[in-house]
């Protein structure tokens, strides 16, 4: 059995994150938190001020022999507009970010291959951070398959459906 790597994203809000990528074959948990500030053990209601440092992001567990980074990746692209800055759509703020923490040099570096891939695919240039990865903090309870248990929400039904449809489709999932 392969090793299963760890990587974290941050494209927007966890909810969407989360919702997308926990149906991506080769991924085996997803699990949404908060990473890159500089507050231990942050809580959702202190990210959300915006003056902790950290962003929303999901950590990634993956099978890197059934979804190599590289494809995991084109699925982080697809999934947000990596040309806005701290913001996805009407969620603003640093907590919302674009960002990639990686924990390998291996891992850096196809992060940052992948992202100059990407950007030919997108009018304006990418904004999207590479960072080593620091404590990851998991986020509440509740925030945990947010989609799953509440997709009758209207920012569920409004924002994270529309998304799964387009990409699922997009990506033949």
């Amino acid at each position: 059995m392969t090793q299963l790597e760890k990587i974290y994203l941050g494209a927007g809000c966890f909810w969407c994150s989360e919702a997308i990528l926990e149906r991506v074959d080769g991924i085996h948990d997803v699990v949404s938190g908060y990473m890159g500030g500089s507050v231990e053990d942050p809580s959702y209601k202190d990210v959300c001020t915006g003056t902790t440092g950290h962003a929303e992001v999901v950590e990634v567990h993956f099978d890197p022999s059934t979804i190599p980074l590289e494809e995991l990746l084109e699925w982080f692209w697809e999934m947000h507009d990596p040309t806005t800055l701290n913001r996805q759509g009407a969620d603003t703020g640093t907590q919302y970010r674009s960002v990639i923490f990686y924990e390998n040099e291996r891992q850096r570096e196809i992060a940052e291959t992948s992202r100059a891939n990407a950007a030919p695919r997108f009018k304006d240039p990418i904004v999207t951070e590479i960072a080593p990865a620091g404590p990851f903090y998991r986020a509440e309870g509740y925030h945990q398959d947010y989609y799953r248990l509440n997709s009758g929400q209207p920012y569920c039904r409004a924002v994270i459906a529309p998304k799964l449809e387009k990409l699922h489709k997009k990506k033949g999932g």
